[in-house]
C-alpha cells in the first residue's frame, strides 16, 4: 500500500463519502471516528467535523473522483473504516458497496467487510487469509521445501515438530555483537517468549520477515504494535496483487474488527486502531519507502551481521516522524 494525496475536490467529496460510511452505524464508532480523522491530518492537512458533513450519493461520488487510484484508495479506506470498531452493520458494509459499485472497484476486500458484517465468520477468515500474506509464505516454503516442508512447517508453529539443525542457525543470534540486527531479533524473540524457527511451536524460517520488520520498524509487539507493524508489511508490499491491503485488514481483523484469524488464537480485541490511528497511516508510509518487499524471498542472511542502523538505512526505512513535529519516536 501507498498513500496518495487526493485534489481539493478529490479530497473534499471523499471525506464526505467516509462521513456517509461512518454515519450509517450510529453513533459513529470512536476508532472509525479517529480513523478518518487521522486519514484526514496525513492526506488533507486539516480535520472536518465528519458528524456536520453532508452525506454524497455514490453517482455524485464517481462524478468528482475519476482517478483509479484515488477510487480504489477511497474504498481501500471505507473497508479499513469497516474493520476499526467490531464487527460493522450490515448496513455500513452496504454503502460501502454501492460506492464500490459506483466508482467501479473491485476486489476480495468487498467480500470480505459483506461477509464480516453478515456475521459470516468461517469464510471471513477464509477470505483474508486467502488473499493476505499467509498464502505468499506457504507458497514459498512449498518452492524450497515441497509439501512435506509445508507439513513440517505447520506441525512445528503448531507445537507438534522441531528442527534442531535450523534452530541452531537462529540460536547463534545470541553470539553475535550487541547492536547488531541479529542480536536485536535474537533478543526480541526472547523478550517476548517467542520460538525461533526450527524450535518447536516456532513460525517457519520464511515468516521470520515479520519480527525483523518489528525490529527494522522500532514497533513492539501490544496490539498496537502489531497493528504498527501490520501497515508497515502492507506498506512494502504495494506490489503485490492486493497492493498489501489484505495485511492490514489482517492485524485489523485480529485487533480491531474483534475476529481472530489465526490458527494459533492470538487473542482478538476491538478498536485498537483508534488508539494509533495516525501512526498505522505513517506506519504505511514508511513501508511504502523501502528498497524492496522484505516477504518476497528476501535473503535476510545478508543483513544479520549488520549494525541495526546500517541495516535500515541500506533497505530505507525511514524514522518515525511523529505528525505534526520534527521528532522521532523510534
Amino acid at each position: 500500500m501507498k498513500l496518495v494525496k487526493p485534489t481539493a475536490e478529490e479530497g473534499a467529496a471523499g471525506l464526505r463519502a467516509m462521513a456517509t460510511v461512518a454515519q450509517a452505524r450510529q453513533p459513529i464508532a470512536e476508532p472509525t471516528r479517529r480513523l478518518i480523522n487521522a486519514g484526514q491530518r496525513v492526506l488533507l492537512g486539516k480535520v472536518e467535523d465528519i458528524d456536520s458533513l453532508d452525506s454524497i450519493s455514490p453517482s455524485d461520488l464517481a462524478a468528482k473522483i475519476q482517478r483509479q487510484e484515488i477510487r480504489e484508495q477511497l474504498i481501500s479506506g471505507m473497508v479499513l473504516a469497516g474493520f476499526s470498531s467490531g464487527e460493522p452493520p450490515v448496513a455500513q458494509a452496504d454503502v460501502i458497496q454501492s460506492f464500490a459499485q459506483a466508482l467501479d472497484v473491485q476486489g476480495p476486500q468487498l467480500k470480505a467487510i459483506e461477509r464480516l458484517a453478515h456475521h459470516d465468520l468461517l469464510f471471513f477468515k477464509l477470505c483474508v487469509l486467502r488473499n493476505g500474506h499467509i498464502p505468499d509464505m506457504i507458497k514459498e516454503i512449498y518452492r524450497e521445501s515441497g509439501a512435506r516442508g509445508v507439513i513440517k512447517g505447520i506441525s512445528g508453529l503448531r507445537g507438534h515438530h522441531e528442527d534442531p539443525t535450523i534452530a541452531a542457525r537462529f540460536q547463534a543470534w545470541e553470539k553475535l555483537p550487541a547492536g547488531t540486527l541479529g542480536s536485536a531479533v535474537f533478543h526480541h524473540y526472547r523478550a517476548n517468549g517467542f520460538a525461533l524457527p526450527g524450535e518447536r511451536g516456532g513460525f517457519p524460517e520464511q515468516g521470520v520477515y515479520h519480527d525483523i520488520s518489528h525490529v527494522l520498524a522500532g514497533y513492539d509487539t501490544s496490539p498496537q504494535g502489531e497493528t504498527l507493524v501490520g501497515g508497515f508489511i502492507a506498506g512494502y508490499r504495494e506490489n503485490r496483487p492486493d497492493r498489501g491491503l489484505f495485511t492490514a485488514l489482517f492485524v485489523l481483523s485480529i485487533f480491531s474488527a474483534g475476529v481472530d484469524v489465526t490458527p494459533i488464537d492470538v487473542g482478538a480485541k476491538k478498536g485498537t486502531i483508534g488508539d494509533v490511528a495516525e501512526r498505522f497511516l505513517l506506519a504505511i508510509e514508511r513501508g511504502s519507502k523501502l528498497s524492496q518487499d522484505l516477504s518476497d524471498d528476501w535473503n535476510f542472511w545478508d543483513y544479520i551481521e549488520l549494525p541495526l542502523e546500517e541495516a535500515r538505512e541500506q533497505l530505507g526505512v525511514p524514522p518515525k516522524t511523529l505528525f505534526g513535529s520534527g521528532d522521532t519516536d523510534r
